[in-house]
């Protein structure tokens, strides 16, 4: 028989247990921060019917999307969280209580072209607040609270978040005459890390601005010192658009509650140049940078939007949201080393059974169990030095051999693997239990 060689489709992640091991815990602290601000869970379809997904969808995203016939039906696979949150709303909007806060943890899929870094199918993990005709800017000031906490737990210490509000952007678009170039501005300006304020500069010729529309445009961009001394900069512009007005009250607000929310000034600041490339964000947009790592890109993102499902309802749901790129994060932190995949089990204690009635330690093992203990029985016949040498490999931190001696005389050792320090205990759950916090 030819026999296929095992291989993994281009794009695509796959982990050896130590690394996924790794991966779930970064997860995990995403996903209990999430719960820990009262954000709701939900779980929507990978697949999608293409009508419903793709009602918004075009350009680039719509070229990106894996598309395909099952019978009658015309399907796809979700190439974010956002629009199937929409349509979530949408549909469940008479049985969900606003503001509605979710949290969603899930697979995503993009046929982009494959290149270090990047995946054809990745994990999300995004969170949105959700408003019924209004939402309140103080939700824009919680948020910044929610990624400074996580990236704290995962151990990093200097990091910034940069917010803006597009409200100041576009009002200063309409101010000079460029309300119709809004969008494709933001779309280059937003570029100016990668490229530079001289290809930005080339850019907007390219759009048609004249000299002095692009030197109002970089200066405005460029406003720097303290939150405190941009915002009395973009006060003493004095433009008098209603929308740029609007803008600078809400990052006022934001960047007031932000602090109070628990976030040190040294991990915030304002920052005119973010703008977030999609055309849907309306006011307060985020990005988060580790600064000493500033290759990884943004590691954090979102804004503030009007409306969320104007393609499948009548009615107005604003909301703000953030999310994190999980799969391209574990990459680029396990590239640069920032994280080490050092743990090869989950199992904190391993039972080696010496004896051919198992009857005892199957017990025993379902009773630590039951006392929430990550417990592993070695079930195959082998000899007790391979048995060790198991537990050595997967680096289990404590062991108990149980022979016709443990259970006659009802005591039995657990062994320190790292230490080689053995306690002796009763041959009873509950002991092993208080001996292994005595251990530890």
């Amino acid at each position: 028989m030819n026999k296929v060689e095992p291989r993994t489709l281009a794009g695509f992640m796959e982990l050896l247990p130590k690394e996924q091991i790794l991966f779930e815990q970064i997860k995990n602290t995403i996903e209990t921060t999430y719960q820990q601000y009262g954000f709701l869970p939900i779980d929507t379809p990978i697949i999608e019917l293409s009508e419903v997904l793709l009602a918004k969808a075009g350009g680039e995203t719509e070229k990106q999307i894996y598309r395909f016939q099952k019978g009658d039906a015309d399907i796809s696979l979700r190439f974010d969280l956002t629009v199937p949150l929409a349509k979530y709303v949408a549909k469940n909007y008479g049985n969900l209580s606003f503001p509605f806060r979710r949290y969603q943890i899930g697979k995503v899929y993009r046929g982009e072209k494959t290149q270090k870094g990047r995946f054809r199918e990745f994990y999300q993990c995004d969170i949105d607040i959700i408003g019924d005709g209004e939402l309140s800017i103080l939700n824009d000031a919680e948020l910044p609270s929610i990624i400074y906490t996580i990236f704290k737990k995962l151990g990093f210490e200097d990091f910034t978040i940069r917010i803006n509000n597009r409200k100041l952007l576009n009002g200063l678009f309409e101010e000079i005459g460029q309300k119709e170039n809004s969008t494709e501005i933001l779309r280059i300006i937003d570029k100016i890390e990668k490229i530079g304020k001289d290809e930005v500069n080339k850019e907007l010729k390219e759009l048609g601005l004249n000299t002095e529309n692009i030197e109002k445009i970089l200066a405005f961009i460029e406003i720097d010192g303290t939150n405190e001394e941009k915002i009395e900069k973009l006060e003493k512009l004095q433009i008098k658009n209603e929308q740029f007005l609007t803008g600078l009250e809400e990052i006022k607000q934001t960047l007031m509650y932000v602090e109070l929310f628990g976030v040190p000034r040294k991990n915030y600041k304002l920052d005119l140049t973010i703008a977030r490339g999609l055309d849907y964000y309306t006011g307060t947009v985020y990005e988060t940078f580790l600064n000493e790592y500033r290759e990884l890109g943004s590691v954090c993102s979102g804004g503030r939007y009007e409306n969320l499902a104007d393609y499948y309802t009548d009615k107005k749901l604003p909301g703000v949201g953030i999310s994190i790129g999980l799969t391209r994060l574990f990459y680029k932190l396990n590239e640069l080393q920032l994280i080490q995949a050092n743990k090869k089990s989950i199992s904190q204690i391993l039972i080696i059974p010496m004896l051919e009635n198992l009857d005892e330690p199957i017990k025993l093992a379902t009773e630590l169990r039951n006392l929430n203990i990550k417990t592993e029985i070695y079930l195959d016949d082998k000899k007790l030095k391979t048995k060790m040498k198991y537990a050595d490999k997967l680096q289990i931190p404590y062991v108990i051999v149980i022979g016709e001696d443990e259970i006659k005389n009802g005591k039995l050792k657990i062994k320190n693997m790292q230490t080689g320090e053995e306690i002796l205990t009763e041959f009873e759950a509950a002991q092993i239990a208080k001996s292994l916090d005595n251990m530890q």
